[in-house]
């Protein structure tokens, strides 16, 4: 095997999320080790993403058919929406399983330096999915960063203006944490958020 292959797909690999050079080589040689095991199952389901998958006409999520699993469920609460940024913020939601409603991928954040405007994120047809309904909430799941925290208040201003109740998710001290090691910014939102103690 011709040696400068294995060093080109190692450094494609180290581009990935969370993955730098020594565990794309790894990784790259465990699959290599475990071709029959791992190996061929993933380039089979890497081949049939890549021919198969689309952006689920209702919400954003990703899924095989055109409407996804979650949007096709009418156990759901219709009465809720999740707006959250990307994707994986909605596949974090369902694996907690705290939330049954149902969701809308934006696609990103408001962000004047990087010259993301409305237009460019998926705010259009999520105002028309709220125009027919004023008895929706909307649960506004998006990161406090100032992006974050420009977006939501975008959104609360736009969508606030149909009758929905517009929320967003509680900012502050995460379980677990030490007040030392939090920002300042965490330490705002934990007081301003406080809640009886139960």
């Amino acid at each position: 095997m011709n040696e400068n292959i294995l060093e080109d797909l190692t450094k494609k690999l180290s581009k990935l999320p969370g993955l730098g050079p020594r565990s794309a080589r790894r990784i790259l040689f465990h699959l290599i080790k475990n071709k029959e095991n791992f190996l061929k199952p993933i380039i089979h389901e890497l081949i049939t993403i890549d021919k198969k998958i689309v952006h689920c006409k209702s919400c954003g999520n990703i899924d095989l058919e055109e409407y996804c699993y979650i949007c096709m469920d009418k156990n759901r609460n219709q009465d809720l929406l999740c707006v959250v940024e990307n994707i994986p913020d909605l596949w974090a939601l369902e694996r907690s399983g705290i939330y049954r409603g149902n969701y809308h991928v934006l696609g990103g954040v408001l962000s004047a330096i990087d010259g993301v405007n409305p237009d460019q994120l998926n705010i259009s047809s999520l105002e028309k999915k709220v125009k027919s309904s004023n008895k929706i909430e909307i649960i506004l799941a998006i990161s406090a960063t100032l992006d974050g925290q420009t977006t939501s208040h975008y959104l609360s201003t736009l969508l606030g203006k149909y009758g929905n109740k517009v929320t967003r998710l509680a900012h502050g001290v995460p379980i677990g944490g030490e007040l030392d090691y939090l920002d300042d910014g965490t330490i705002v939102q934990a007081f301003k958020g406080r809640t009886l103690f139960e």
